[in-house]
């Protein structure tokens, strides 16, 4: 059954999964300041009367949101239906590759076509059994090339987990819904920030160079290069910088609504996380939090913050989505 389910998948590859694509927006300024302020990038090449775009934006200019793109063709939803069909029901996106051939600059109308490049065979994941599949995006801008734009999801069954006994007043949890939250990636370039979540210790990278702070953790410094560095644990102060209120898609390690908030760390560098400590809708910019370490089940803590002057009750605490390095 497997192998006749793989031969079946392998005839996608190469079938076209978009086809003429416009992006719903120009390129234009205003989602260019966005972007560099919740990224807290400053760089002078990104504003002003010859401003670009930010290389790594190269996927904004062709979403789609929730209405989808026209141009999107039948053969990636017969591919996914088929492994819906086959018990590969759950997915997860696990990572992109980006080529960039030209900057986007504003009043530049983006077009691309994508195809399906690519379905490996069946692989056994910490999250499940099941299969990776690759979409190449060629990506122009006034109809010159642009960029590629890779992006690959494991369409996966997952692994089956036996929910703890409950009683009576035992207050509801992630896994009474049959399913835990998603692991985080730990890989050796922030193994050491995970190392200091299990101390109870949020820990900043700082340049040995440049004395730069810099969150998430890179494997190096973004302003000067220097491979070198140290760490300083936060104070677990901060503000909400921004945040979202996450509604869709429902997930059963998760209850929506919660609010995931990009949190301004006391010390200068951002992070994302869960918002907890007030219902969701009293979440504002501004607000000032605190650190917390919650404990999601045996084996998975993450650091959240609670707001210091909310009226809530702890509302919210049970949301989920955020913490820590993504």
């Amino acid at each position: 059954m497997t192998e006749e389910l793989y031969a079946r998948l392998k005839v996608y590859e190469g079938r076209a999964a978009a086809v003429g694509g416009v992006g719903k927006d120009r390129v234009n300024e205003p989602m260019i300041r966005h972007w560099c302020e919740a990224m807290g990038d400053t760089d002078s090449a990104y504003a002003g009367p010859a401003a670009v775009a930010p290389p790594t934006m190269l996927q904004v200019w062709t979403m789609g949101g929730l209405s989808g793109h026209e141009g999107r063709t039948d053969a990636y939803d017969e591919l996914l239906g088929l492994l819906d069909d086959a018990g590969y029901a759950s997915v997860v996106a696990t990572d992109c590759e980006q080529e960039y051939l030209r900057p986007l600059r504003p009043g530049d109308e983006i077009t691309f076509d994508a195809v399906i490049e690519s379905v490996s065979e069946r692989k056994r994941t910490k999250l499940g059994t099941g299969y990776f599949v690759t979409t190449r995006m060629d990506v122009r801008a006034d109809g010159e090339p642009a960029g590629t734009h890779r992006f690959r999801i494991l369409k996966y069954a997952p692994n089956a987990q036996r929910p703890p006994a409950r009683t009576p007043d035992t207050r509801r949890t992630p896994a009474d819904e049959g399913s835990r939250r998603p692991r985080p990636v730990v890989n050796r370039d922030n193994a050491g920030f995970w190392a200091g979540v299990e101390r109870h210790q949020l820990l900043i990278q700082r340049c040995v160079d440049c004395g730069t702070q810099r969150f998430p953790w890179l494997p190096g410094c973004n302003a000067c290069g220097c491979a070198d560095w140290d760490t300083v644990e936060a104070s677990g102060e901060g503000t909400v910088y921004s945040y979202v209120v996450m509604h869709h898609p429902p997930f059963p390690a998760f209850d929506p609504p919660y609010a995931v908030g990009l949190i301004e760390l006391a010390e200068g560098v951002r992070m994302v996380s869960n918002v907890i400590g007030v219902p969701y809708d009293k979440v504002r910019i501004g607000m000032p939090v605190r650190l917390e370490f919650v404990r999601y089940d045996d084996d998975l803590e993450l650091p959240v913050f609670r707001a210091s002057d909310g009226d809530g009750d702890g509302a919210g605490g049970g949301g989920g989505g955020g913490g820590g390095e993504g």
